[in-house]
């Protein structure tokens, strides 16, 4: 069985230095076409953002919860594995 990326198809334009960023980033062989470095650039923001709302989805929570008796690393250690798994 095959199975087939469907791939949207955008037109955009860019101010002249970040075309020539992009273009720089194609020419150094870091990315091979300016479509890849971009898809690159939006997983990249989607993972932000979806570790910025578990961040924030952890704050609300505490906020309601009150106090804790836990310390600094045990705080530390459960934000890390969150952002982690």
């Amino acid at each position: 069985m095959h199975q087939f990326l469907i791939m949207g198809r955008q037109s955009i334009s860019f101010t002249e230095p970040n075309d020539e960023w992009l273009k720089a980033q194609v020419d150094s062989k870091e990315y091979s076409s300016k479509s890849e470095l971009i898809n690159d650039l939006v997983r990249q923001a989607r993972n932000q953002q979806s570790q910025i709302d578990w961040i924030r989805a952890k704050l609300s929570k505490a906020e309601q919860s009150g106090f804790t008796t836990d310390s600094k690393a045990d705080i530390l250690a459960e934000a890390k594995s969150g952002l982690n798994g």
